[in-house]
């Protein structure tokens, strides 16, 4: 370990954590007030990479990778910026493991082990790149793009987006799947990150884009719909202000009605046969070749069919246990709502007498929460009441689940 970057580091974020005031309001408000602070904080923070003057005439800012980080960990909205950088890491990924491999066969174990860490750092650094990327357009989406005012603003931002959607499918080609299965070849380690991390993460991002494709290019449809409602409405508008005597004429006493008002409902024809139309001439020919065809039965089948009469009796009706589980769960949400008390589903399970089974109305309670929009299911609090495993450690058995108010 390297004492003199753990002591920077140490410093680093003491200073962070010291003046947090000072950077969140750089943060939020984008410079800083000197005036509020003293010349020593000032030039501490600008020593330790946190503060920088861009120019001579400029108040100080943050840093853009301090800004880039608050932005994540908040999950700040109005954080815009897409990382599509893929290929430089993937090269970076490459040598990585070519480096690790070249260590290995030598001996050279801590080295190889120092190769393997900037590996898993720059896979997992990736994996967490796309996952943001996905987060960070659907959180534009959800908000339906409400930082911008003007709907003109809306189909800017929307065309920005989709424009990061067509940039990173293009940079998702680049993965080779192929190719980093060659590298890492038999090499336990490197197949765990090269092929089943990155291809998890490929696969769920990809599926991701292609949702958030089609929302963008719905939600885009409807602001063109307002924008265009909103012109008609500001044309009317400015025609009143010219013409405030303006009033609309009766039409139905006009002998020329005009088209727009001269509507009436669609008459259906009576269907008859087209037969100068060559598109229907393959559906004619096949309904005259029926009528042409003679089918001859032989007695005997005449019989057998007379015999084997078709019995047509009533079907019995079927009930789901699905809707009335489904009912119940519904009963369930409501009496915690008019309570106002947390409740587990056995519980309930138990004092209602239900007849389901123990198991499979757990796993309905939890697909009702989770099934709820996130409107309503900010609302609730869920918790599981279990045990870990006795002898496998890391599982944990759900027996319960309690449900109430936030």
């Amino acid at each position: 370990m390297n004492h003199n970057l753990h002591k920077a580091g140490v410093k680093l974020l003491n200073a962070l954590s010291n003046h947090a005031d000072l950077i969140m309001e750089a943060y939020f408000s984008g410079s800083v007030n000197e005036a509020n602070y003293s010349a020593k904080v000032i030039n501490s923070l600008i020593d330790n990479k946190v503060l920088w003057r861009p120019d001579a005439d400029v108040q100080l800012r943050l840093r853009p990778s301090l800004r880039t980080l608050l932005e994540e960990s908040l999950q700040d909205e109005h954080n815009r910026q897409i990382d599509a950088n893929i290929g430089s890491t993937l090269a970076s990924l490459k040598t990585q493991a070519e480096h690790y491999k070249e260590a290995l066969t030598n001996g050279r174990f801590h080295e190889s082990e120092a190769h393997l860490s900037d590996l898993t750092e720059l896979v997992y650094g990736l994996t967490e790149t796309l996952t943001t990327n996905v987060r960070l357009l659907w959180g534009r989406i959800n908000n339906e793009f409400g930082y911008v005012a003007s709907v003109d603003a809306k189909i800017r931002e929307n065309e920005l987006a989709q424009s990061q959607v067509s940039e990173l499918l293009s940079q998702l080609e680049m993965f080779q799947f192929d190719l980093l299965s060659q590298i890492a070849g038999s090499h336990r380690e490197l197949r765990h990150l090269l092929v089943v991390t990155l291809q998890a993460s490929f696969a769920r991002c990809t599926q991701e884009l292609s949702l958030v494709q089609s929302r963008l290019l719905e939600l885009l449809g409807r602001f063109r719909e307002f924008k265009g409602r909103t012109r008609l409405l500001k044309g009317f508008m400015l025609h009143m202000e010219q013409k405030p005597d303006f009033t609309p004429t009766n039409y139905a006493g006009l002998t020329q009605v005009p088209i727009l008002f001269n509507q009436a409902k669609s008459i259906i024809k009576p269907a008859a046969i087209d037969v100068h139309n060559v598109e229907h001439e393959a559906s004619l020919l096949d309904i005259v070749g029926k009528i042409k065809a003679i089918n001859h039965l032989k007695t005997d089948v005449l019989e057998a069919r007379a015999i084997n009469t078709l019995k047509v009796e009533e079907q019995e009706s079927i009930s789901f246990n699905e809707d009335k589980m489904k009912q119940h769960v519904e009963a369930y949400f409501c009496q915690i709502i008019e309570e106002g008390k947390p409740l587990s589903a056995l519980e309930y399970h138990h004092s209602n007498a239900l007849t389901f089974d123990q198991e499979v109305w757990l796993y309905q309670v939890i697909g009702g929460y989770q099934g709820l929009p996130d409107t309503e299911r900010e609302y609730f609090d869920i918790d599981t009441l279990g045990e870990y495993h006795a002898t496998y450690t890391g599982n944990f058995i759900i027996k319960d689940v309690e449900l109430g108010l936030r």
